[in-house]
């Protein structure tokens, strides 16, 4: 039996402005924040679900993750609900990967604006 499991890690940014020179920024910067943290390889990874707020249009996240070079990772994008004084300009991540890691010892990343969003896991 493997000792490998399918976990579930989470990520979460923020864009200035709705450019897709930026949009793709921040999607591989939160990429590579995410595998570095969970010591991760693209080979890891099973599939992801991005999602965007409703201000975010003019490029879709999953397109940013092609271009990271996840050519052969199935890859979907979804809107996120627009509710009333939610969070703007919000990019969010959910991957499924194979790794060793027990679940408590996933590390989700929320970067620029988004570490609004979970700061319970904020270090002291």
């Amino acid at each position: 039996m493997s000792r490998y499991k399918v976990r579930a890690v989470r990520g979460a940014t923020t864009v200035d402005r709705d450019e897709p020179g930026e949009i793709r920024l921040a999607v591989h910067e939160m990429l590579d924040a995410l595998l570095d943290q969970n010591d991760l390889t693209s080979l890891d990874i099973v599939s992801a679900l991005f999602t965007a707020t409703p201000d975010v249009v003019s490029e879709f996240p999953a397109h940013a993750a092609r271009l990271y070079g996840w050519t052969d990772v199935p890859l979907i994008c979804a809107q996120e609900l627009p509710v009333e004084g939610a969070l703007t300009r919000c990019l969010r991540v959910m991957l499924h990967v194979e790794t060793a890691r027990a679940r408590h010892e996933m590390r989700h990343v929320y970067l620029r604006n988004a570490v609004l969003l979970r700061q319970d896991l904020l270090s002291d």
